[in-house]
């Protein structure tokens, strides 16, 4: 039996700040499940993102869109206070528009008084209109005790209690809530995955009962370090993304673990993985990571995400023998290098670095896609270490200098006869 309660679509959690007008008055909303696979990558480069963002590039070709849940709440003030600000911005930016200096000053003043409040609600948990949001009463929450699968998505909920009454419970699902603190679980022994995403939880705690637990989110919160996971044996998925986590650590009992995603955090080196043997997929991307090392004991892994981070250098990989799927774009790369025992590899994204020459990549024959936009490569010749790879489809080299060349796709097509999309243009059917 499932229970699924439902309100009114969620309201913003932004994955950056952000202080133009827009912004300042407006709240996006992001509804997304990572392990699920359904959220548009491009939202939070670097945490598995490529992958997903492929797919919807690809899907757009064909005439739909695949694998989009984000949703948009926009709240417009209709009078008071909230109308008359809307009012004095828009005057303000037709001063500006016009060319008038203090106009200009004026609409620089009042956006950044915006953009202060509006930080200013969001901390102290305030809504557009200036109310506090107000917590549910979970009393007034009917739960099924038969129920295997629990759905409490954006429900105000502020406080985990009540929940004792679930007796058969696997998947309980507290998402986008007001919750602070984890507790008042050990009683749900059944428990299979835990979702917390999107919360005001500071801290890893009070989970040492749920000793069957497979799947814990804990991403979108406040936490600063990973903890309180030592009981948790029989993990095999854990999403910490978006959190203040600066070092990995604590993580030596999860020898289960399958999965670990930690992107858009503040780490700045790779390390405390080596007991970690059974790792399938690990997404680093967006935090501070300097250098690619400590990998050497993750042999299993198949999917690594490391974008958008401080790289300059391809190395650490010798062991990875079983790597499929490699993302290192937005990092400071300059040379191609480091992938001799990487020959499984479908997938292969360097784009957005700094280098100027394809090269080291003849031996890759397995490879599927190969993204290498926004770099410097400018020489045609570079395009015959693609010539092994008898089963590339897709390939991106868009904003390098190539592309200057009119017959650009043409000249791509004549190169690498399998390919069937260049950059975002299906060219092939």
């Amino acid at each position: 039996m499932t229970t699924q309660l439902h309100e009114e679509p969620s309201n913003a959690t932004e994955l950056e700040a952000d202080s133009s007008i827009t912004q300042s008055i407006l709240r996006g909303g992001v509804s997304t499940t990572f392990k699920d696979k359904k959220i548009p990558r491009k939202l939070l480069l670097g945490t598995r993102d490529k992958r997903c963002h492929v797919r919807c590039r690809k899907e757009e070709g064909a005439g739909s869109v695949m694998a989009t849940t984000t949703t948009t709440t926009t709240a417009e003030p209709e009078s008071g206070e909230g109308a008359q600000e809307m009012m004095e911005v828009d005057k303000r930016i037709e001063s500006e528009e016009s060319g008038d200096d203090e106009g200009k000053k004026q609409a620089v003043c009042i956006v950044t008084d915006l953009s202060q409040q509006s930080l200013k609600e969001e901390q102290n948990g305030e809504n557009l209109t200036g109310e506090s949001e107000i917590p549910v009463d979970m009393e007034t929450i009917s739960l099924d005790p038969e129920a295997e699968d629990v759905d409490l998505n954006h429900f105000r909920i502020g406080k985990i209690e009540g929940f004792e009454v679930l007796k058969k419970v696997k998947t309980l699902c507290l998402r986008q809530n007001l919750i602070k603190c984890i507790e008042n679980l050990e009683q749900l022994q059944t428990l299979k995955e835990l979702d917390l995403y999107d919360n005001q939880v500071r801290k890893i705690e009070n989970l040492e009962a749920l000793t069957g637990l497979e799947i814990l989110d804990i991403s979108f919160n406040i936490l600063r370090h990973i903890e309180g996971l030592d009981q948790l044996t029989q993990l095999k998925k854990l999403f910490l993304v978006n959190n203040k986590i600066s070092k990995i650590e604590n993580l030596s009992n999860l020898q289960q673990l399958q999965m670990l995603e930690l992107g858009s955090n503040r780490i700045r080196a790779i390390q405390n993985t080596d007991t970690l043997t059974n790792l399938d997929s690990l997404f680093l991307g967006k935090n501070k990571i300097t250098k690619l090392q400590n990998l050497d004991a993750l042999t299993n892994l198949t999917v690594l995400s490391i974008q958008s981070n401080r790289l300059t250098k391809i190395e650490g990989l010798q062991n990875l023998v079983n790597l499929r799927e490699l993302y290192l774009s937005h990092n400071g790369i300059e040379v191609i290098e480091g992938l001799e025992n990487n020959n499984k590899l479908t997938m292969l994204d360097i784009a957005a670095n700094r280098i100027k020459k394809i090269e080291n990549i003849t031996h890759l024959t397995e490879l599927q896609e190969f993204w290498m936009n926004d770099n410097l490569i400018e020489c045609w010749s570079d395009l015959d270490e693609l010539k092994g790879a008898k089963k590339l489809e897709t390939v991106y080299l868009e904003r390098n200098p190539l592309q200057k060349d009119p017959q650009y796709r043409r000249k791509i097509m004549l190169a690498l006869p399998s390919v069937r999309q260049i950059d975002a243009t299906f060219v092939r059917f």
